[in-house]
């Protein structure tokens, strides 16, 4: 270092040393909902139950025998073999990742970059514009209809107005809950040269004809990007997975990190997928608390709450810090309301029959009472 960059440093203290970050990420906020002490969360779709017994049992009897001192199977051979067996696939149409967050990186890393546009939808999983802006990658919008969903005119209007070279559908969509008709997923594909992912983070929570995964058969460029986070109940493993075509795989290859996927993930991975009846046991309960919270929000005069097919329920209300009041009663929500079009938005995550019953009760509570102090700002 020369003296007088020295003297430079001295003089206005380690911010001088600063490297300017890029144009793009100024003023931007990590992202990431609150991850609060409260007594009910809410507010991340996690599923409330635990894995089941023996899982964890399984896997650490597993790990003993892993060289830790060397490195993963780095194409994760086995654990792609049963995510291929388990969709009725080819291990050449599988691939897996550090969530599906990463996965959807990855394709943005390989099809997308300066120069290139993504299309997504408003609202839709707001991850999406972050990862665009991530990958140098022009970020545009096709808002759904007035019901939050999107018709084939739609999805066929927005890519030829856009010309994208990615399509992002989240189904069931995040927030709303609803899955993509198939017939947009044909139009978003037939009348554009993009590769359409459809993002099925919450699939297993649906009636199995919403999956778009038999469209694969028909619809050359499609991707399908799922994870282990929500209905398998490991949203702390951050496991993802990808099932498309072999192209794709091959060309996702050419981004990924060295030695990506650790191993012991990849047992864990293993484990789950041959526990999938009894990680999958909670969904029909899960569904019927759905539909009960559901049928009181319904029920209320003060309250809209939409269809959702997904473990969690979009409502809107006329109370301007609702998700700040029901903070206060100790439930943590999912606040939508500063979001396009989502005005009044909040976002539940269906728990336990217990934590369901608090946020019901909280609800009551901050919709009834106006005179509850004016609480701190929103999270």
């Amino acid at each position: 270092m020369t003296a007088p960059r020295r003297r430079e440093l001295e003089r206005t203290g380690t911010e001088g040393a600063r490297v300017p970050v890029r144009d793009a990420l100024l003023g931007v906020s990590p992202y990431g909902a609150p991850q609060l002490d409260v007594p009910v969360r809410l507010n991340t779709n996690e599923t409330a139950q635990p894995p089941p017994p023996g899982f964890l049992e399984e896997v650490g009897h597993r790990i003993r025998s892993l060289e830790l001192n060397r490195y993963p199977d780095r194409p994760h051979h086995a654990l792609r073999d049963a995510l291929a067996a388990r969709a009725g696939l080819t291990r050449e149409q599988v691939w897996a990742a550090n969530g599906s967050n990463e996965v959807l990186i990855q394709l943005l890393q390989a099809y997308g970059g300066p120069g290139r546009r993504a299309l997504y939808v408003r609202p839709g999983y707001s991850m999406y514009p972050e990862l665009c802006r991530t990958a140098v990658t022009e970020a545009v919008e096709v808002d759904l209809d007035e019901g939050f969903r999107l018709g084939p005119e739609l999805a066929a209007a927005a890519v030829a107005e856009h010309d994208p070279h990615l399509v992002f559908v989240p189904s069931p969509n995040n927030p709303v809950g609803t899955p993509v008709e198939h017939d947009a997923i044909r139009a978003l594909h037939d009348d554009s040269r993009a590769l359409v992912v459809v993002d099925e983070a919450y699939i297993d929570f649906a009636d199995p004809t919403a999956s778009v995964l038999p469209l694969l058969g028909e619809l050359p460029r499609l991707a399908v990007a799922r994870t282990f986070s929500k209905a398998f109940r490991l949203a702390g493993l951050r496991l993802g997975y990808l099932l498309t075509h072999a192209w794709v795989v091959e060309d996702v290859q050419k981004v990924r990190l060295p030695y990506h996927l650790d191993a012991i993930k990849q047992v864990a991975g293993l484990v789950a997928l041959e526990q999938e009846a009894a990680f999958l046991d909670h969904r029909a309960a899960t569904a019927s608390e759905r539909e009960r919270v559901r049928a009181v929000l319904r029920d209320r005069g003060d309250v809209e709450v939409f269809d959702s097919a997904a473990n969690f329920l979009l409502f809107r209300t006329g109370v301007e810090d609702l998700f700040d009041r029901l903070l206060d009663l100790g439930v943590l929500v999912r606040d939508f309301s500063d979001k396009p079009r989502l005005a009044g938005c909040l976002r539940v995550t269906i728990g336990t029959p217990q934590e369901n019953d608090a946020f019901l009760a909280a609800l009551d509570a901050a919709l009834a009472d106006a005179s509850l102090p004016v609480p701190r700002e929103s999270s």
